[in-house]
């Protein structure tokens, strides 16, 4: 198929990374999208306590899974790979774990979530892919003594736990939202280091926006939030969108707007136009032109005198 051949779907689902340092507005700004989304919220690190200052109508539309994770109960990992395989699973509301059968045995209350079943109005939410990323690692040393230094197989099995899991997201056919703390990774370029989301190695959290249509940074500035989308929004932050949404310009727009991540899902901020750069080439030209005019008028003024 020729790309110019291809038709958006009516429904596009939209995969989302937004991070930042704690208490930055993360899990807020994200909250404030049951304005008009019904939110499926998977909790591992037990931030939820955020969204209760949300107006009651919003809360109706958030339905939370809590995951208590930790490290001597690495649950996170395990129910979360198999939720993203997509079918229909049985969460127990006291452990977070699926199909537990201590719960099932003692007919203890589940919740059941199908993530294939969500629609155009449905957003999928993990907080955090930090506490995942940790949940892997701990889930792989489980059995092993508290100062246990992870070597290079276990990073490895981790990444690959990870991949698992966002490969997945990343052509899943619903709305979705990873929530995420922040680490300066080197790039690739090792002379140049980045604030990027952390979720597992250094070397997996410089390359995790790759499964992502969009990447947002979360920062306080003076006596406010503020948020960042585009790819050249800081330089030494990874940010981007593939459908060049900038989340910074509804302040620019409105100094009084509250921000939010409709954006990305309405398109209510137009893309920025590019900047078209004069060709070098014919630039040059012009001004060549420009001096032999200048020359043959002085000449053509020497000649009349």
């Amino acid at each position: 198929m020729k790309l110019s051949d291809y038709v958006e779907q009516s429904f596009a689902p939209q995969h989302i990374m937004v991070f930042g340092d704690s208490k930055t507005g993360k899990t807020e700004l994200v909250g404030k999208l049951a304005e008009r989304f019904k939110l499926h919220w998977f909790d591992l690190e037990n931030g939820f306590k955020t969204l209760l200052k949300l107006p009651a109508a919003f809360k109706e539309n958030i339905t939370l899974y809590h995951i208590p994770d930790t490290r001597s109960y690495p649950v996170g990992i395990d129910t979360m790979l198999k939720v993203i395989k997509g079918g229909e699973v049985k969460i127990c509301e006291q452990h977070g774990k699926v199909t537990c059968l201590v719960c099932q045995k003692n007919t203890a209350p589940q919740q059941t979530f199908t993530l294939h079943k969500l629609g155009p109005n449905d957003i999928f939410i993990v907080d955090s892919g930090t506490q995942l990323g940790n949940s892997a690692m701990n889930h792989l040393t489980r059995n092993l003594d508290d100062d246990y230094k992870p070597d290079w197989d276990d990073y490895r099995r981790q990444g690959f736990m990870l991949d698992r899991f966002l490969s997945n997201l990343q052509h899943g056919a619903y709305h979705a939202i990873i929530i995420s703390h922040t680490t300066m990774a080197r790039m690739e370029n090792a002379e140049k280091t980045k604030l990027v989301p952390v979720m597992g190695t250094d070397n997996f959290s410089r390359n995790v926006a790759k499964y992502f249509d969009h990447v947002v940074y979360c920062d306080i500035g003076t006596g406010k939030h503020v948020y960042g989308s585009s790819t050249i929004y800081r330089p030494q932050i990874l940010t981007g969108s593939r459908t060049d949404v900038r989340i910074e310009d509804q302040e620019k727009e409105n100094a009084k707007a509250v921000v939010t991540l409709m954006p990305f899902f309405d398109g209510t901020i137009p893309p920025a136009e590019k900047e078209s750069k004069p060709d070098a080439t014919v630039s040059a030209l012009e001004a060549a032109r420009a001096r032999a005019a200048s020359i043959a008028a002085v000449n053509k003024t020497g000649d009349a005198l």
